[in-house]
């Protein structure tokens, strides 16, 4: 006998109304789209038969900008308003783009104070910007292809990605109008699209090396359920920088000094590096061909082997967050599984012959390496908007960088470790520091050393409304939030008033990739140098705390309880801490405060009573007991 589903009215979904989602790479090379079609995950192609839409926007003065190939045809010809790997700049402030100018043959527009833009005959334009171009053609493909609006989409990112590159992906998703349900990971996606969610049990490495960026995550699968054990990466590293020493190469061999500042030539150089780089995946050997601004041409002869000794600096750099991630995990290699090769850049062999040295494991290189991020993408879509269970498989992503605040004495106080896995809620209690005090400011940072001068500042904001207490009795709870997407919001709330506000961060720049390596490098360096660091600053804030406290009670009650001596002594004490807190070492300082505590404890018991007897006056002791 069968049954029959029974729903309330209007809570139907015919056929014609699935809802449509979508899961997009969006590389810094090439960007895809795929979707799920009768259970399989798809890429969508475009009209002429393509699954790659090259990152390539071309602006002009007149008419609507160009993307994709129509785009990159251009390069060569107009190199100053054809912009290509947007991904290197977005979510960066422009004083980190100069470290990759010289590798990016742009104008950019110096009055641009935080976020950097590129000068082109439409205006300067932003990273953000760009992608949203981008965005927007690949939107385009998917309602032509579908047949309806899209409900929904899946992003992925770099797992390196910090918060200020995530912020700046939904922002550039927002300007080309589309609902962002999560950004994913791109290694967590091109796990999900090689099906090592279906009943894979193990330790897998994700090597992600695309055109601009570089990750690998370490997961452990366990029945449907992907936990990221750590991550590290490299969101400035890729196929870009192979091309780039291939074409320094290619120069080398010109040897025509005044051509490097030739931008036309520069971007010919690029592309036949390029090509040239693609050609050896398939051939041992060959020609690269170059027309020289006098109309001359020039030739020259490339082979693999030459080619593997150019580009080996980049690939050797990908195998140190490799150490790193491992090292992290408290893994050994051995306990490794297999090894999924991700984006295009793996296609280079000798990629694949050093990882696989290096890992002595398994590659996985069965599915389209351009196209499994997207695939794996439009699965956790397709899954988000409801078209398919979410028992199966559940994505646990972590944070790759430690969040805390400031606490008195420019210390960090961390309140969410680096690879904590997200979604995450972690909450502290702090207090007030001095009598009185009726508001609170509050420093986000970020990074792994004790201190503020040595973290990355996220975001300040303030709590206002503490009612007036002596200092220590205020209680302020701050919480931090990380969501699926790994972006982060901070909430600070008074107990007692339960006042409370709250701010989402939202950076205008983010980590450049030396300072992320540079961080983590720091934080074991100067491990050691860093806890004594924090215990004189603890010692420091201690000693100030005990001044002021004693300065307070002397204002206040000191001629009435103590003589002129005890007073001269006490300041006398106070004069010895203050000395010692801005020279002495932490023990030392630490036994100051100790001596002019217990210097301070006659007059401390004398205030005792004194307010004793304050609260006594005109009472007998029965009315108390009463």
């Amino acid at each position: 006998m069968a049954l029959l589903q029974i729903n309330e009215p209007g809570e139907s979904t015919a056929p014609h109304e699935h809802r449509l989602a979508v899961g997009i790479d969006l590389g810094t090379t090439n960007s895809l789209i795929a979707t799920v079609r009768s259970g399989e995950a798809t890429v969508l192609l475009d009209e002429q038969g393509r699954s790659l839409l090259p990152s390539v926007v071309r602006f002009r003065a007149e008419g609507d900008p160009q993307i994709g190939y129509p785009a990159l045809k251009e390069m060569v010809a107009d190199p100053m308003n054809t912009i290509a790997s947007a991904k290197r700049m977005i979510g960066r402030k422009t004083a980190d783009i100069k470290s990759l100018r010289d590798q990016m043959p742009y104008n950019f527009d110096d009055e641009s104070a935080n976020v950097p833009r590129i000068v082109t005959v439409d205006g300067p334009r932003s990273a953000i910007e760009v992608s949203a171009e981008i965005l927007t053609a690949l939107k385009k493909r998917a309602e032509a292809s579908l047949g309806g609006d899209l409900h929904g989409v899946v992003i992925t990112v770099p797992a390196y990605f910090d918060d200020a590159q995530r912020q700046a992906t939904k922002d550039a998703a927002r300007l080309a109008g589309l609902n962002v349900m999560r950004l994913l990971n791109e290694p967590t996606a091109a796990a999900v699209a090689y099906g090592l969610d279906h009943g894979s049990e193990g330790i897998y490495a994700i090597y992600d090396l695309g055109g601009g960026t570089f990750d690998v995550s370490i997961l452990r699968l366990n029945k449907g359920v992907f936990e990221v054990l750590a991550t590290a990466g490299d969101s400035a590293l890729g196929g870009d920088d192979m091309d780039r020493l291939i074409a320094e190469w290619i120069l080398d061999e010109v040897d025509m000094e005044e051509l490097t500042s030739d931008s036309h030539f520069l971007r010919q150089t690029l592309v036949a590096a390029r090509a040239a780089k693609e050609q050896l995946t398939e051939v041992e050997s060959t020609t690269i061909k170059l027309k020289l601004p006098d109309g001359a041409e020039e030739e020259m002869l490339l082979d693999r082997s030459t080619m593997n000794g150019i580009i080996a600096p980049v690939i050797d750099k990908t195998l140190l967050p490799c150490r790193r991630s491992l090292r992290d995990a408290g893994l050994d290699k051995e306990e490794i599984d297999g090894i999924v090769m991700v984006g295009g850049s793996t296609r280079v062999l000798d990629v694949l012959a050093k990882v696989e040295k290096f890992f002595s494991k398994k590659l996985y290189t069965g599915v389209d390496p351009d196209q499994v991020v997207a695939l794996g993408a439009a699965i956790q879509a397709d899954i988000l908007i409801g078209n398919r269970s979410a028992e199966d498989m559940l994505l646990l992503d972590v944070i790759p960088l430690s969040l805390g605040i400031e606490i008195m004495g420019s210390m960090v106080e961390k309140i969410i470790p680096r690879n904590a896995t997200i979604p995450v809620t972690r909450a502290q209690e702090f207090t007030t520091y001095k009598d009185g005090q009726t508001a609170m400011s509050i420093h986000v940072l970020q990074g792994e050393r004790e201190l503020v001068s040595d973290c990355r500042s996220l975001a300040r904001f303030e709590l206002h409304g503490i009612p007036p207490m002596v200092a220590g009795n205020g209680r302020v709870k701050v919480s931090f939030q990380v969501d699926a997407d790994g972006l982060l919001s901070v909430s600070a709330r008074e107990s007692t008033t339960g006042v409370e506000t709250q701010i989402d961060v939202k950076p205008s720049y983010g980590l450049t990739d030396t300072e992320i390596e540079q961080m983590l490098r720091d934080s074991i360096t100067y491990a050691n140098a860093d806890i004594d660091a924090r215990q004189l600053a603890e010692q420091k804030v201690e000693a100030d705390r005990v001044i002021l406290a004693i300065e307070s009670a002397l204002d206040e009650d000191g001629h009435q309880l103590l003589d002129d001596d005890e007073i001269s002594s006490l300041r006398d004490g106070m004069e010895n801490l203050k000395t010692l807190a801005e020279t002495g070492a932490a023990e030392t300082i630490k036994k100051a405060v100790s001596d002019l505590n217990q210097l301070s404890r006659v007059f401390a018991a004398r205030r005792m009573d004194a307010s004793i007897r304050s609260v006594m006056a005109g009472h007998n002791i029965n009315e108390f007991s009463e």
